[in-house]
């Protein structure tokens, strides 16, 4: 009997009673087991609830990226001011402040020059003579012709003034008195014809002194001794110039227009005097642009005392008074060149695309000036695509960073 309820006490035992126990101890266990269902279930809920999340999670970042990626990506740059570069150096022309050709006006065979290439002559100075024998013999015959006349109007004053008292006495008639007063004018006439005949080949024969209408430097002898000239042939005997102060011309670019005035100061520069800036003034412009060159031809002054500048020398201009509005620059590779000119792909605050026009300034390779069209402070896009148009959804990210040592 002991051994059979010491196995019915395990039997018990292991079933979770005593075999004394009493009902509402077996009442207990039977909550505590429901509890322990319960418990699983719910730890069945929240593994189900916490593997479906993420999926769910993932599901709608994976939504969310395809339509992100689905939005043109692209990289902006903002506008930069450009590079200071100085004022350009603009090619320039050196010419005399005051040059001129000399002809004769005289025909004849040149008879000796007293000046030659290179003199320093005063204004009213010889510079050669010609010799002019038909004006000589035109200007005694004529001469000889005003004494003849002269003479005759002597000869008409004394005639009339004698015929004017006959009629008075009534010796002779009112007719004849009138062809003698008539014969005073004519040989009048005749005389005064005569000596501006005489003047004018006095005149003429002046011109067989050809002499310097100012001081100046002679840059040109183009005749020699014994030389046929003909007054009118166009050709230059002289050439004369005055290189105490220069002229200088130069080219102005119409961007640049705007910023010269007359009285600024500017630098000359020639190879020869390499080092060396020779200070100059602008003195005026022509006040139009070349249609040809979109250029204004602008002059300034330059002092020459030493004449150490030759006139007819090519140089440089560089106007260091020049003061512009800052100018903006942006990398070529963000210009786009359709049928209305340059344009560039602009990202506004909504991030959508608005193609602007500009307005290109000078070229320098990565970089291009930018006058107009574009601010500082907005979003221009590298490398834009040629089919983007306004209003274009983007998505701008990161440039990549380059490692400037690879």
């Amino acid at each position: 009997m002991n051994s059979l309820e010491s196995n019915e006490a395990e039997l018990l035992s292991a079933a979770g009673r005593r075999p004394d126990t009493p009902a509402h101890e077996a009442q207990g266990r039977g909550s505590r087991l429901f509890f322990l269902g319960v418990v699983i279930v719910v730890l069945l809920g929240l593994a189900y609830v916490a593997g479906l999340v993420p999926r769910r999670m993932a599901r709608a970042q994976l939504n969310k990226d395809t339509r992100e990626l689905a939005v043109l990506a692209v990289s902006v740059v903002n506008a930069a001011p450009a590079k200071a570069s100085g004022a350009p150096a603009l090619p320039a022309e050196v010419k005399p402040w005051v040059e001129s050709p000399i002809y004769a006006r005289a025909n004849g065979y040149l008879k000796r020059w007293t000046v030659d290439l290179g003199a320093t002559v005063e204004a009213g100075q010889l510079l050669a003579e010609i010799e002019a024998p038909e004006i000589n013999l035109d200007l005694a015959r004529v001469r000889a012709e005003l004494a003849q006349g002269e003479a005759g109007l002597a000869l008409a004053k004394t005639t009339a003034a004698r015929w004017e008292l006959l009629r008075k006495a009534g010796t002779v008639s009112e007719q004849e008195l009138s062809e003698k007063q008539a014969d005073l004018a004519l040989k009048n006439a005749a005389v005064t014809a005569a000596r501006a005949t005489v003047t004018r080949l006095e005149e003429m024969l002046s011109f067989t002194r050809i002499v310097a209408p100012f001081a100046g430097t002679i840059t040109a002898r183009r005749t020699d001794v014994g030389e046929l000239i003909v007054a009118g042939s166009g050709k230059e005997l002289f050439r004369l110039a005055q290189t105490g102060r220069l002229r200088v011309f130069v080219q102005v670019p119409q961007t640049m227009t705007a910023r010269i005035v007359v009285g600024q100061a500017a630098e000359l520069l020639l190879p020869e005097l390499a080092g060396r800036a020779i200070p100059a003034r602008v003195a005026r412009t022509s006040g139009m642009v070349n249609a040809d060159s979109r250029t204004v031809l602008t002059e300034l002054e330059v002092e020459n005392p030493k004449g150490e500048i030759l006139a007819g020398s090519y140089a440089q201009v560089r106007f260091t008074e020049t003061r512009g509005d800052a100018v903006l620059s942006l990398p070529a590779h963000s210009l786009l060149f359709r049928s209305d000119g340059a344009q560039v792909a602009v990202v506004r605050a909504d991030d959508t695309v608005e193609l602007r026009s500009v307005t290109m300034g000078r070229d320098f390779g990565a970089t291009v000036e930018i006058l107009a069209g574009v601010a500082a402070n907005e979003r221009v896009i590298l490398n834009p695509l040629d089919s983007l148009v306004n209003g274009t959804r983007v998505r701008v990210v990161e440039l990549p960073t380059v490692d400037a040592g690879k």
